[in-house]
């Protein structure tokens, strides 16, 4: 038996956190989009939604291959001209993430970070709690003055919003500081909705035109080792 007869048909493309971050960030973002209703729901898996994504950097910095940004950084010529490829079912097969897939984990990672971010600054509006609740507000104009602050005083709320402690009264919600950020942190989700599914697709077109199950591959973490 030769050498390259004896050699397996697959090979080893994505390490077990990869994969791992992949599903558990699915799960965290649907669950995270479908529980507004929810508030305990969805502020959790929010906060898992964004250590996901921080360990994710820092894994395309530190992680293996084709887990590192430095593996799938493309010009915008290349990824412009494998979309063209790919609706012309003639784009090339890579090993690693295509120069589309690479562009849409960018995306994904920064939409992501933005979704949780405004989250966050979201929750210490509304609520006064999160770890940004010591920085969005403050008691008094003189506090706002001397300290550091995440939202513009022209979108906090009127300090007869506050009691002493810096709380809403009653718990309500009110102001344009909640508006401006809880439309901002709605079309963020919805931006981010989009692309799921927009990137979903693309792996389906890209399944049927390198005719590689790439969801699967994304499981076993291996892919077949040539055309």
């Amino acid at each position: 038996m030769s050498e390259q007869s004896a050699r397996p048909d697959t090979i080893k493309v994505w390490d077990p956190f990869v994969r791992a971050f992949h599903w558990t960030l699915t799960i965290g973002f649907f669950v995270a989009y479908f529980s507004d209703d929810s508030r305990a729901l969805h502020v959790w898996t929010g906060y898992l939604v964004g250590v996901l994504v921080l360990l994710r950097i820092v894994w395309g910095f530190i992680g293996p291959k084709h887990a590192r940004f430095s593996d799938f950084l493309y010009p915008p010529s290349v990824i412009a001209a494998y979309l063209f490829d790919l609706v012309r079912f003639k784009s090339q097969r890579h090993i690693g993430h295509s120069p589309a897939g690479a562009a849409m984990i960018f995306l994904l990672l920064g939409g992501m970070l933005a979704v949780v971010g405004s989250g966050l600054v979201l929750y210490a509006v509304e609520d006064n709690a999160g770890p940004l609740a010591g920085f969005v507000q403050a008691d008094t104009p003189a506090d706002r003055a001397g300290g550091f602050a995440l939202v513009p005083a022209a979108l906090a709320d009127d300090d007869e919003a506050y009691e002493h402690e810096g709380r809403y009264r009653g718990g309500e919600r009110g102001g344009e500081g909640d508006e401006f950020w809880e439309e901002a942190h709605e079309v963020l989700a919805n931006l981010m909705l989009f692309l799921v599914i927009l990137h979903i697709a693309g792996v389906l077109l890209a399944s049927a035109v390198t005719r590689e199950n790439l969801p699967r591959s994304m499981v076993t973490g291996r892919k077949r080792r040539t055309d």
